[in-house]
């Protein structure tokens, strides 16, 4: 992974002329003052970990799984969020870990947190370092260091239980080695989100992420059957049936809860069979409304693609539902759906039928195959173009949220109504990422010049947007999660007393606090008195 962009190196690019011209005469977009700094040019704080802790550390682990070398401590500084980039680009790695640990079993996590609640160490567990929403950038005050649990060498298939499809996995897994062993036994998870390539799986259940084919598979959250999780007390061991009535479902105190109240060690998946036919196209309608009515009939009524996105207007336009053909949306305009079906031939060709039947009944005008292969083949390609725009001196985020469908629309108004009022006249385009029989979920892009300080730009912006997703009675989050950037407003979101419940968790799980402090949790104190 690029340590101060996203992805392979060898995939990043620069912006055509042409789009930057566009870009200063739209937008007003110029160059940087300063080109990005290189990675031995970053500023990192000395290490404060005493000797004798990186002592216990190692003998918990074995030495070469310590390390504090800069480069290492450098690629598990903070996410991938623009803020993220823009501070490490400058040259700030002011919250960069004091030294990574690499554990190699349950035991030596549990091991490892023995060590680190015993000395005040705070821990962060690491899996692709995708998170977008300050999820990996602890409080350090109060603390004798930072770790990062880096879980990359959990990274086994366990077994498969392939009479009850479920599949036992190690949470250091990136989703695309878990899809190649799973796939050598005919099966798959179905999970493709746009950080698939650099993703893991335990980043994906503690951040309850949803893939690009939701619609057929089902969120992350809903695959997890079982889950294994160490924590500063003991083991948690949750899920023994598909379902239970025996009390609340303790599997949902550990989904989402950004190792703040535990690191995951094991996961117990249900899977399905690979897919032998996978079909994408695209289809216009005329206005956002009438797209929307459409895919809400689909979720309703049926028959569900596996995926199922609309491009707004907007981005329709540019073209970001195909970032290697940007502006290559179709000339009569209206908005982009891209509908996909997977699933033996015959079936997935029959529900492809059955839904443009009720597509074209409700005003909708096939594309053909083109516009949603162009999709599947770049559905993964965003990321690289928004480290292009960075480059080129434009503040580009994402940001996302849910509602139910009464309550879609007024959330789409809200949010860029508040975007605008924070940024001027930003470029802001947004598609339904996810759709549910009761509701769907909405995904902004927003795009504009970098001002001076383009951290506290960008910021501003993020605070309006979600002063008006509380307003307008959206979640906060649907696939980020709640990190830093949301907690306030997470806050807001389950109220008082709410919160007093996540913080009871929090202290009996992790009575020292040390488990990504300030992550999460509203309110919590980033430190404790000694």
């Amino acid at each position: 992974m690029l340590w101060s962009g996203w992805g392979d190196p060898a995939r990043a690019a620069e912006l055509p002329g042409p789009v930057r011209g566009l870009l200063a005469d739209l937008l007003g977009v110029r160059p940087p003052a300063a080109p990005a700094v290189r990675l031995e040019e970053v500023r990192l704080p000395a290490p404060a970990l005493p000797e004798r802790v990186l002592d216990e550390l190692r003998g918990a682990v074995g030495p070469d799984h310590v390390r504090c070398d800069d480069e290492a401590r450098i690629r598990r500084t903070r996410g991938k969020s623009t803020p993220d980039l823009l501070r490490l680009r400058a040259g700030d790695g002011s919250d960069a870990p004091d030294a990574v640990v690499l554990p190699g079993s349950h035991a030596e996590v549990l091991e490892l947190l023995r060590i680190c609640a015993a000395h005040r160490v705070a821990v962060v567990p690491f899996g692709g370092g995708t998170s977008v929403v300050g999820g990996l950038t602890p409080a350090r005050a109060g603390f004798a260091g930072v770790v990062a649990l880096d879980l990359a060498r959990l990274n086994r298939l366990v077994a498969v239980d392939a009479e009850s499809m479920v599949a036992e996995l190690e949470p250091g897994l990136r989703a695309p080695q878990a899809e190649e062993l799973l796939a050598a036994r005919g099966l798959t998870l179905g999970h493709f989100p746009q950080s698939f390539e650099y993703a893991t799986l335990g980043g994906f259940a503690a951040a309850r992420s949803s893939g690009q084919a939701s619609a057929g598979y089902g969120r992350f959250d809903d695959m997890v059957v079982g889950l294994t999780a160490a924590t500063p007390r003991g083991t948690l061991e949750l899920g023994r049936a598909p379902k239970s009535a025996a009390g609340p479902d303790l599997r949902q105190v550990v989904l989402g809860s950004e190792g703040a109240f535990g690191v995951i060690t094991s996961l117990r998946l249900r899977v399905r069979p690979a897919p032998a036919a996978r079909i994408y196209e695209g289809w216009r309608f005329a206005s956002f409304a009438e797209g929307t009515a459409a895919l809400r009939r689909l979720a309703q009524d049926g028959p569900v693609p596996t995926v199922l996105r609309l491009s707004d207007e907007t981005e329709t336009m540019i073209g970001l539902a195909r970032p290697g053909e940007i502006g290559g949306a179709p000339a009569e305009g209206g908005c982009l759906v891209i509908a996909g079906y997977e699933g033996e031939a015959s079936e997935a060709a029959g529900r492809r039928d059955r839904a443009a039947a009720v597509l074209t009944g409700l005003g909708g005008t096939c594309l053909g195959p083109g516009p949603g292969e162009s999709w599947a083949h770049g559905r993964y390609a965003a990321p690289y173009l928004r480290d292009a725009l960075l480059a080129a001196g434009a503040t580009v985020e994402t940001l996302e949220t849910a509602a139910f469908w009464s309550g879609l629309p007024r959330l789409y108004d809200a949010v860029r109504l508040a975007l605008h009022g924070a940024l001027g006249s930003p470029l802001v385009m947004c598609h339904v990422s996810h759709v549910y029989g009761t509701g769907a979920s909405l995904y902004f892009t927003v795009v504009t010049a970098q001002s001076g300080d383009p951290v506290a730009q960008w910021e501003a912006a993020k605070r309006a947007a979600n002063e008006a997703i509380v307003a307008a009675g959206g979640t906060i989050s649907h696939h980020h999660g709640v990190g830093r950037d949301h907690r306030e407003a997470y806050a807001a979101e389950i109220g008082e007393l709410g919160v007093e419940v996540l913080r009871g968790i929090k202290e009996r799980l992790d009575p020292e606090g040390v488990l990504n402090p300030g992550v999460l949790v509203p309110g919590q104190s980033d430190s404790r008195a000694e």
